[in-house]
């Protein structure tokens, strides 16, 4: 079993723009070698709202170097950046934005959450690009909840999503630019699953409701992330009542990290130029109707 190197609480809750009150479950800056390819991941709610006439949410704001990726459980997000895409996601949808170049973006609740209110449950994923793929093409993939292969685990577990990666021969159906798997697991109370997972991977696993026993010697709770060692090739998990997870596997981009904002690049000279090419208008603009 890969061993656990620490479990960690989330921290306060902040907001991004007036629509998302999010905990940061882990970072860039507080694990970024542990958890490479992996580089953020905010936990969004779950929060009630009530009805309003104007979409709450996050208005055009840019992104370079990495990917978002946008996992909606309850509630309804719209979005729409500069290459044109946009829609709404709902429970069980994911957006995976890659950035690249340079990309604007914005998210609000959909007009029908807007009007209806209601519960607000989703996370955000960054994903690192290495350095050859950092000024790929921005580039967008809808990835709608009956698209996703949500494979039962044996002796009545659970389920588990692929969203990325592959579990027993069943792919999710996301590109990806290096080897990952992103798995949303959803666990029966007395529900025990051993997962395999790559030798030489970094691997964690988010707790987003329930409790959980991992490798039999370590509890974890809502908003909790458990961090797991490269070596070893599974994971046991044990659900003491019905449980939401994702498994995040990767394997490591051993490359410099610099961030700043919304920019994630190898250096602070490149940091400065994703800067001055937003300033100059460089990146495209969001088209509205």
């Amino acid at each position: 079993m890969k061993s656990i190197l620490g479990v960690y609480n989330a921290p306060s809750p902040h907001w991004v723009g007036d629509g998302f009150p999010v905990r940061s479950m882990f970072s860039y800056q507080s694990h970024g070698k542990q958890l490479s390819p992996f580089l953020l991941l905010d936990y969004a709610g779950p929060t009630e709202f009530s009805s309003v006439d104007r979409p709450r949410g996050i208005g055009s704001h840019p992104h370079r170097g990495f990917e978002t990726v946008t996992i909606v459980y309850e509630g309804e997000v719209a979005h729409r950046d500069s290459t044109g895409q946009g829609g709404v996601i709902g429970p069980g949808d994911v957006q995976w934005m890659t950035a690249g170049a340079g990309i604007l973006h914005e998210e609000f609740h959909s007009e029908a959450f807007t009007r209806s209110g209601g519960m607000l449950e989703m996370v955000q994923l960054w994903v690192n690009l290495p350095v050859k793929d950092k000024m790929t093409a921005p580039g967008y993939q809808a990835i709608l909840n009956r698209d996703i292969p949500a494979i039962a685990l044996p002796d009545g577990a659970g389920t588990v999503r692929v969203i990325a990666g592959d579990y027993k021969g069943h792919a999710g159906p996301a590109h990806t630019f290096t080897p990952m798997n992103v798995w949303d697991l959803r666990l029966n109370q007395g529900g025990v699953c051993e997962l395999s997972v790559p030798d030489g991977w970094n691997s964690a696993l988010i707790v987003l409701r329930g409790t959980v026993l991992v490798n039999d010697s370590a509890i974890a709770r809502e908003a909790q992330l458990v961090l797991l060692d490269r070596a070893g090739s599974t994971v046991s998990i044990e659900a003491n009542n019905g449980a939401v997870a994702l498994l995040l596997s990767g394997e490591p981009i051993d490359e410099p990290i610099v961030g700043q904002g919304p920019f994630v690049m190898n250096s602070q000279e490149e940091i400065v130029q994703a800067i001055t090419d937003f300033n100059s208008g460089r990146f495209a603009q969001i088209p509205h109707n």
